[in-house]
């Protein structure tokens, strides 16, 4: 079975998780981490530092060893906040590539929120009902709300540890203007999650990622405890630091913990038991995003899950690859959703796209021995059929550019930028022009995917052209394959056929020079 690895190469550390497919679920087999600070100097000055680049790249070699003894099938790498920020990110990537030859994917917040949350809903007893998923990291701090383990609102804030710790704090202990600002610059971030959500009325909080787990151990702590005299107090604090079951902090302790770190300097906050000297530096911005978080909307305590972004693109990496697993199920699902999303936004009338997307399913189901496109292509055809006129939004003349544009660029839940690109420049070429190696579309598609785009493509144009009269019912099709020939019949709606069989024969040309075989149309 197939053995995968992420590598999330974040603000604050870089992660690695590797783990192989045994009976349609994941089993990690590995699990690696290392603290480099590549935010800290994106943060302050823009630009990854030299010295964060060198550290970072010794990670991720060290992880490539470990891939290779693994005999890892498939990495998928991708990077969050301070990369997305940084003005030199595009050095940083093709250093990465030359060292360890592995191409890295800058994902956008709500990318990253997403993949976050297939992690936790597929794997945390608990998180298929009514829940809210905090993970704030370096850079960001992902919020979101779900419900039967699908998305209902999500908000990406910068609000993350290491950013707010160089953007505010910069003395130790902090001043007390500075933490003032912090204070309302929190409370200015946090604005945009009640007016998106409200007061969500959750079941339970899944807090992720380190700077949770670090307060879920500290307030346990530094909570008062009952008098009692002496080493009796301590014993008993010393007893709830490490709890048998879920580990949870409770609002008022997340908030007199924050209060508390707030005036120590780092040495003092290094000594806390959970925080640590790497985390004591950064802690105290968390502390105060959980705190004002959890009173704002109204929370009565978090629940911390070690679970986050390298579990959620294992997870991933699993649907595309194992159609019986239940993950598969989902990730399609949220891709559909996704799709319908955009064509919502764009104004796509979906009783108009709906003939379309039913023909080109028929046509690569009926034709899968001539086409011979790979199983996922199915579902990119259907997407490209649904979200085709977005462009018509822009602008009627030149829609099909405007078309790839939007869904190239577009937050796709579920779909990365390949498969957005794929996607995108199926529906570019439903008009006059052709798909060329040398098109700016066609060059951010992989090369070994050209002839794939080019065959979808094909079948695309054939549904379009099936669908010419769309004021009568559709026209239904029959299909026959034959070793040199393709013949599609025609059953004409009201209105007959006529301008559906012309359509298609002026597909014949391309479709003999794409498949090596003639196209016919009868019409019955």
């Amino acid at each position: 079975m197939p053995t995968f690895a992420a590598i999330d190469i974040g603000s604050n550390s870089v992660r690695l998780k590797i783990a192989s497919v045994q009976q349609h679920r994941l089993k990690t087999l590995h699990e690696d981490r290392e603290v480099v600070r590549l935010g800290e100097s994106v943060f302050q000055t823009g630009v990854i530092s030299p010295d964060a680049m060198a550290n970072t790249i010794r990670a991720l070699k060290r992880f490539q060893r470990a891939v290779q003894l693994h005999v890892v099938d498939k990495v998928r790498v991708v990077a969050t906040s301070a990369m997305r920020d940084a003005r030199n990110a595009a050095a940083f990537t093709a250093w990465v590539k030359s060292a360890t030859g592995w191409q890295v994917e800058v994902i956008s917040g709500l990318e990253e929120g997403r993949l976050i949350h297939l992690g936790v809903v597929t794997l945390e007893p608990g998180a298929k009902g009514r829940c809210l998923l905090i993970d704030l990291g370096g850079g960001s701090c992902e919020i979101t709300l779900s419900d039967q383990g699908r998305i209902r609102e999500m908000v990406s804030l910068p609000l993350g540890a290491v950013r707010l710790q160089q953007e505010f704090l910069r003395t130790d202990p902090p001043e007390k203007q500075d933490i003032a600002r912090l204070k309302q610059y929190i409370d200015r971030e946090l604005r945009r999650v009640e007016r998106k959500m409200g007061i969500p009325r959750v079941s339970l909080v899944i807090a992720t990622s380190g700077t949770a787990a670090a307060l879920v151990e500290a307030s346990v702590v530094l909570a008062p405890t009952p008098k009692v005299a002496g080493k009796k107090s301590a014993a008993k604090r010393a007893t709830r630091v490490k709890p048998s079951g879920p580990m949870i902090a409770k609002m008022e302790d997340i908030r007199r913990l924050a209060e508390k770190l707030a005036k120590m300097n780092n040495a003092q906050r290094a000594s806390v038991h959970g925080i640590g000297p790497r985390r004591s530096e950064i802690v105290v911005g968390g502390a105060l995003v959980y705190s004002h978080l959890l009173e704002k909307l109204n929370l009565k305590e978090f629940r911390y899950s070690p679970l986050g972004l390298g579990n959620g693109i294992l997870e991933q990496m699993l649907a595309e690859v194992d159609l019986r697993a239940s993950v598969h199920r989902k990730m399609e699902t949220e891709r559909w959703a996704g799709v319908l999303e955009v064509c919502r936004r764009y104004g796509v009338d979906q009783r108009k796209a709906e003939p379309i997307r039913e023909h080109v399913v028929q046509l690569y189901d009926e034709l899968l021995r001539v086409h011979e496109l790979p199983p996922e292509y199915r579902l990119w055809l259907e997407s490209a059929a649904m979200m085709q006129d977005v462009g018509k939004y822009m602008n009627h003349q030149g829609h099909h550019r405007h078309a790839q544009y939007i869904i190239a660029n577009s937050e796709i839940f579920g779909f990365s930028p390949e498969q957005r690109a794929i996607v995108s420049s199926i529906a570019r070429y439903l008009g006059k022009s052709w798909p060329d190696a040398m098109d700016k579309v066609m060059r951010a598609v992989p090369a070994e995917e050209h002839i794939n785009v080019l065959r979808a493509v094909t079948l695309l144009r054939l549904a379009v052209a099936l669908n010419q009269d769309r004021a009568s019912a559709a026209v239904r099709m029959r299909t026959r394959v034959y070793p040199k020939r393709v013949v599609l019949e025609l059953v004409p709606g009201r209105g007959g056929a006529e301008l559906e069989a012309w359509s298609l024969k002026k597909e014949a040309a391309y479709f003999r020079e794409v498949f090596g075989r003639d196209l016919a149309v009868d019409v019955a």
